[in-house]
């Protein structure tokens, strides 16, 4: 079996070291060179054609988003960022996800991480999830399965009021669940939704805490919608956007008033999961509840699936849109739940956003 070709770049030795060694105890897994700065980096893939590239974001002559930009334009290979737990650092790597890095990897404490053996089952997992992604994919044109939407006349949403919203009893709730390759996912699917949109839309992305909230500004920043990270206790409301928090599971609970709210929770991770998209779709199954619909997008493994089943089998789920494979960073959550057979729609990142509305305003059904 041929081994996943891995280049570690850092500017510390140690770091270098650390990683290299957390890396080749996986026998799958053989790295094949380092490099000390971004430059080094670029050069090094293109003479060596890695399958996974280990980057820091801190280095000098060339920093990690500098390389990771000039590699997704003239060598696309899959990229997992290093980054420090600070605001600049989860800065940084939403920008980096933003430019093409498949995921992250916090270090536990700063640039030079004595402590980075507490991460290296993450190291491997995420290395080894990297090897499968697809990167600077080009629009492909559509296959026949995904000739469900006449052509779109969706253009400018967020300029334009096409649905006037009422102040009436929340109606319409969507429900998202995504991982490796989400917050770039999330960024196409979000701003394409109408700032007039009359649903509330609750999101579980994968995710370690301090990072959910740069996500959620950053996501804010884009959308039309108004974009937060949750928090114990705050009311749903339409027109907003809640995004888990790291390593918080987040589920929705119902007040006497019936006003619906969101309740956090740390109880044990699920799949090594805290958030869980499971437990977001199990807490609305078990409820009276708005019209759901739910999206499962890009991401290793298969969270999100049990949840959907309990949404189908209660019937609260008015329709269950999957991404296709075509778009997916990594076709495992989409995959596991076309498979279990509870999924309606399966459609390219590009037209969820524009279908959900057409859906919600009963235009159309896949």
């Amino acid at each position: 079996m041929r081994k996943i070709r891995v280049l570690v770049v850092d500017d510390s030795a140690f770091m270098r070291k650390m990683i290299s060694d957390i890396l080749s105890q996986d026998p799958e897994i053989e790295v094949i060179d380092r490099a000390r700065n971004g430059l080094e980096a670029t050069e090094k893939v293109k003479a060596l054609l890695p399958d996974v590239v280990t980057m820091d974001v801190e280095m000098p002559v060339m920093d990690g988003l500098a390389a990771l930009e000039y590699l997704m334009k003239h060598h696309a290979v899959p990229v997992v960022m290093l980054s420090s737990l600070t605001q600049e650092g989860a800065a940084a790597t939403m920008k980096a996800l933003e430019l093409g890095a498949v995921d992250f990897i916090r270090k536990p404490s700063g640039s030079i991480s004595l402590d980075i053996h507490k991460v290296q089952d993450q190291i491997i997992s995420k290395v080894k999830a990297a090897s499968m992604a697809k990167v600077n994919r080009q629009p492909l044109p559509l296959r026949s399965n995904e000739q469900i939407l006449e052509p779109m006349k969706f253009d400018n949403f967020r300029n334009k009021a096409t649905f006037p919203i009422s102040q009436s009893e929340l109606s319409n709730i969507i429900l998202i669940g995504t991982s490796t390759g989400g917050p770039k996912a999330l960024q196409i699917v979000l701003s394409s939704l109408p700032k007039d949109l009359p649903a509330a839309v609750l999101v579980v992305q994968h995710m370690p805490p301090g990072f959910t909230k740069s996500l959620s500004q950053r996501l804010d920043s884009l959308s039309s919608l108004h974009v937060v990270e949750a928090e114990d206790g705050m009311e749903i409301k339409k027109g907003t956007v809640y995004i888990a928090p790291g390593d918080y599971h987040m589920t929705v609970k119902k007040k006497g008033s019936g006003t619906l709210h969101v309740a956090l929770n740390q109880e044990e991770p699920r799949a090594g999961h805290r958030p869980s998209v499971d437990s977001l779709f199990e807490s609305v199954a078990a409820m009276s509840m708005p019209t759901t619909y739910a999206v499962i997008m890009t991401g290793m493994g298969s969270d999100g699936t049990k949840g959907l089943q309990a949404l189908k089998a209660t019937g609260k789920c008015q329709e269950a849109v999957a991404e296709d494979e075509t778009t997916c960073v990594v076709f495992g959550m989409p995959k596991s739940a076309i498979a279990s057979g509870n999924v309606d729609t399966v459609l390219p990142l590009s037209k969820i956003g524009a279908y959900l509305t057409k859906v919600i305003h009963g235009e159309t059904k896949g």
